[in-house]
């Protein structure tokens, strides 16, 4: 685990004692390893802690908190500066004296001579906080995409933050309470949108943003860095954008690919992670670690394909078959996440997280592609609905309405739900059209079993939160698309990979992430995107010469987990137990009957529920540990250890 925590006293705070032990045991929630891991009581009323996963300058003079030699600057960091050899030579002809190889010191030179600037240039992905002993400023900041998190609470007059939520929890006498308002947002998304946390008073940093906070408690907050509107995006010859797709792509991974310790990639056997892969082996001097989690269960598994790629490339190959035991992990997961995510591809992911760790430090995947280039499978529905906004605003209103007479009972027969779903669907606002491909709990299902806890938050659909992105777009796909960018992929696929992978102390690292290449590829209109109706056409035309056509044109498969079999079978019982427990039902969030309804259907196959009750799973194993605990776990539960082939 790599992480960053710290806190700073403020004029208005009476607290003053103990403040190194306090710190201390915020960096030991980090997973305290060595003496490489610290806290610094820098005086002035700032404390900054660090945990390290060396990566770059493996010596002491890479060590963190790291100060520069006159004490003005101190940095607590977390990340990769991938461009950090290049500002380097730009600074020390400014006169900068190095006394280490780390990228580091390098934003602390950078920040002393460009101040905030030194964000805009910064190519990859950070947390990090400085504290300015002149100015007697701290300040946090997080990379463009949001790869790296980053919490912040105010308690009794001092600021405290860390890489983890888990880092704030750690303070005595932090206060852990449920925020029901962004549980709200989870049932709907499956995961806590920023800038909210699960816990009231502990909010996300949002990403390419900084914030100074002065001792006097003063904040400023500054975003420094947007993509590109979808609006302005305008077609250019193919021939031309797929020669420079491959020369970013090139660039991205071969960038990536730095550093002083051993590094490999994730291969699911899908277009992404393969087109990784096939960049990573052109650069390589030698054979590319791979490492590929399947399932047993037909559908979900991928195996066949990574192991296609696998072999044209001459790859050192790792394989890990998921079985319904692997769940065992669950409560190990929660520990992790600390907030309730119900995403069920963190349960691969933490695995090939852990096969991977066992051989390489570095794992570069294929994070970004679907979103950038128009991948998911969704998106050609979007497309297929993209006549809605030809029909007139009154008719459209009128079948709306239609749809909230039909009965709701009506929904358990396939033909109704289907009649319900294409009449809401003409009328509504892009974000509801959006909603079947990726809501767990509809407005309608919360009106229907939430308990009197959560009926006040019946007045606001989670759903508002995505219907600005839309309206920046000018057609429905990539409206989706631009709204999957600012929401689905930082609060969801990037916080799943970051988590797993820092479980295990392993850096993952994002080729299709690189802000050059997004502002790239939102310069690109959606119809190239989906060159010859393809989604991910002109990804996959571009990659021909590199990947067999059985990978690049198969039907996508997605990182599936077969959940719906295992809460019918192996985890039916557990299910049962846990949603319906005493200290569940009577938490107020949920009517028993419906939870109870919901498993009943689910196990006879009458409708199926599986994402809502796994969200709903997740949901009471984070209040199990986090909110019902007399204290929070200062370690996780023990690790179930795994079996690799290959």
């Amino acid at each position: 685990m790599c992480g960053i925590t710290g806190v700073l006293i403020t004029n208005r705070s009476p607290f003053r004692d103990d403040i190194r032990s306090r710190l201390d045991r915020m960096v030991l929630t980090l997973h305290h390893r060595g003496p490489d891991d610290r806290g610094v009581w820098l005086g002035s009323g700032v404390g900054l802690g660090h945990t390290r996963l060396s990566i770059i300058d493996l010596s002491a003079a890479g060590h963190q908190p790291m100060t520069l030699p006159d004490q003005s600057l101190c940095i607590t960091f977390n990340g990769e500066i991938y461009n950090f050899l290049e500002l380097r030579a730009e600074l020390e002809k400014g006169g900068a004296k190095f006394q280490s190889n780390s990228d580091t010191e390098v934003i602390l030179h950078g920040y002393r001579r460009w101040g905030p600037g030194v964000f805009s240039r910064m190519r990859g992905m950070f947390a990090l906080a400085i504290w300015d002993k002149l100015s007697r400023e701290l300040i946090l900041a997080r990379d463009r995409i949001g790869k790296k998190p980053l919490f912040f609470a105010w308690h009794e007059g001092m600021l405290l933050f860390g890489s983890e939520i888990k880092a704030v929890l750690a303070w005595p006498g932090f206060p852990r309470e449920a925020n029901l308002e962004a549980i709200h947002h989870y049932l709907t998304l499956q995961y806590i949108p920023g800038p909210l946390s699960a816990f009231r008073g502990i909010q996300k940093l949002p990403q390419a943003t900084y914030m100074i906070v002065g001792q006097d408690g003063g904040i400023k907050t500054q975003e420094y860095w947007q993509l590109p509107s979808p609006a302005d995006a305008r077609p250019r010859p193919t021939e031309e954008l797929k020669a420079e797709l491959l020369d970013l792509l090139d660039e991205s991974v071969r960038l990536r690919m730095i550093s002083d310790v051993p590094l490999g990639a994730f291969l699911s056997g899908g277009v992404d992670s393969s087109s990784v892969v096939a960049m990573m082996a052109r650069a390589a001097g030698k054979p590319v670690k791979t490492f590929c989690i399947g399932f047993e269960e037909e559908g979900f598994d991928e195996r066949p394909f990574a192991r296609m790629v696998a072999e044209r490339y001459e790859t050192e190959h790792h394989e890990l078959v998921v079985r319904p035991e692997a769940t065992s992990v669950l409560p190990t997961l929660v520990w992790h996440y600390g907030e309730p995510y119900a995403d069920p591809s963190a349960l691969p992911t933490y695995y090939v997280s852990e096969i991977a760790r066992r051989l390489v430090t570095v794992a570069l995947n294929g994070d970004g592609g679907d979103e950038n280039f128009i991948g998911y499978t969704r998106y050609e529905q979007c497309l297929r609905m993209e006549w809605v906004s030809r029909v007139p605003r009154g008719v459209r209103s009128i079948a709306s309405r239609a749809a909230e007479f039909l009965p709701t009972p009506l929904d358990r027969i396939r033909l109704f739900r289907g009649i319900r779903w294409r009449l809401s669907r003409l009328g509504a606002l892009d974000s509801r059209r959006y909603a079947p491909s990726i809501v767990y709990f509809f407005d309608h299902d919360k009106a229907a079993g939430y308990g009197e806890r959560m009926t006040d938050f019946l007045e606001r659909s989670s759903l508002d939160l995505l219907e600005p992105w839309f309206a920046q777009a000018r057609s429905f796909v990539s409206g989706a698309a631009w709204a999957d960018i600012h929401t689905y992929l930082p609060d969801d696929l990037l916080v799943k990979v970051d988590i797993a992978s820092m479980a295990h102390s392993l850096e993952a690292r994002s080729p299709f992430l690189d802000h050059h290449m997004m502002e790239w590829a939102a310069s690109i209109p959606v119809a190239q995107k989906m060159l010859n109706g393809h989604t991910k056409g002109l990804l996959k035309s571009a990659m021909e010469p590199h990947l067999p056509n059985e990978v690049l044109y198969r039907p996508k498969m997605g990182f599936g987990v077969p959940i719906e079999r295992w809460l019918r079978t192996e985890l039916k019982e557990f299910a049962y137990d846990t949603l319906l427990s005493r200290r569940a039902t009577e938490r107020g969030l949920f009517r028993g009957d419906y939870v109870r309804k919901m498993l009943d259907e689910n196990s006879a196959g009458i409708r199926f529920h599986h994402t809502r009750l796994w969200a709903l799973l997740m949901l009471e194993l984070w209040f199990q540990m986090w909110i019902d605990a007399a204290e929070a776990p200062l370690s996780p539960p023990p690790i179930p250890s795994v079996r690799v082939t290959g």
